[in-house]
């Protein structure tokens, strides 16, 4: 649902139960759209000295720029920047929703559109479900397996695919921004030349006209 507030007209896009609220232990990334003079905010629950990195693109829209504002659980601005067109931001949490928000309400005519992403760590799901597994595995020594050893290549592994995974994501978003650019560009070449054909034929035309009427007023004089 939105809810429309008195000041300004603000938008926020409040997370319905179970389905706007992202996976505490894998990352998320979304892409929307914001309509001019609007801004939506997104809400995220954070556990205790676990990590929160976000990143945000404006991929289309004039300018390509937003203000970005990142609130703590108790209200308190982490992060505010005015104008850009993209950003990084990582913050050590505590217990609570994290709000986010793109503003677009400098903005009058053109809408933008916007990719994010958020990575989580340190949330504590994994951690509890690799001791789990350690301790069903101890004393099975038949093997003389090196649980540390493994359990540091499989986290190792999994770090670099998550890595992987996002490098891509990133990639597609700046792929999707130069397109963008590329196809606006490509809209204002054709644009001005045609206004600089319209321009000569407009040119030409004068001019054969007054050549046409220079010759024609030397034959009234003549006669």
């Amino acid at each position: 649902p939105r809810l429309l507030l008195p000041l300004g007209c603000v938008a926020l896009l409040l997370p319905p139960p179970g389905t706007a609220e992202f996976s505490p232990s894998l990352d998320s990334d979304f892409t929307f759209t914001l309509p001019a003079g609007r801004k939506e905010c997104f809400y995220q629950p954070m556990r205790k000295e676990a990590s929160l990195e976000l990143e945000y693109q404006v991929l289309d829209g004039a300018g390509l720029d937003v203000d970005f504002h990142l609130l703590s659980p108790k209200g308190e601005t982490l992060v505010f920047d005015e104008r850009k067109s993209d950003g990084v931001h990582t913050v050590e949490t505590e217990d609570g929703d994290y709000m986010f928000c793109f503003d677009n309400t400098f903005s009058t005519i053109s809408e933008k559109v916007i990719f994010f992403e958020l990575i989580l760590d340190n949330m504590g799901e994994d951690g509890e479900d690799q001791e789990d597994w350690k301790k069903d595995v101890t004393g099975t020594d038949l093997l003389d397996m090196k649980l540390e050893d493994i359990l540091e290549s499989i986290n190792s592994v999994k770090a670099r695919l998550s890595k992987s995974v996002q490098i891509q994501t990133l990639l597609r978003a700046f792929e999707a921004r130069d397109r963008n650019i590329q196809e606006s560009n490509f809209d204002r070449v054709n644009f001005w030349s045609m206004v600089n054909l319209g321009v000569m034929v407009v040119v030409s035309a004068v001019q054969v006209y007054m050549l046409k009427s220079l010759f024609e007023d030397k034959r009234k004089s003549r006669t």
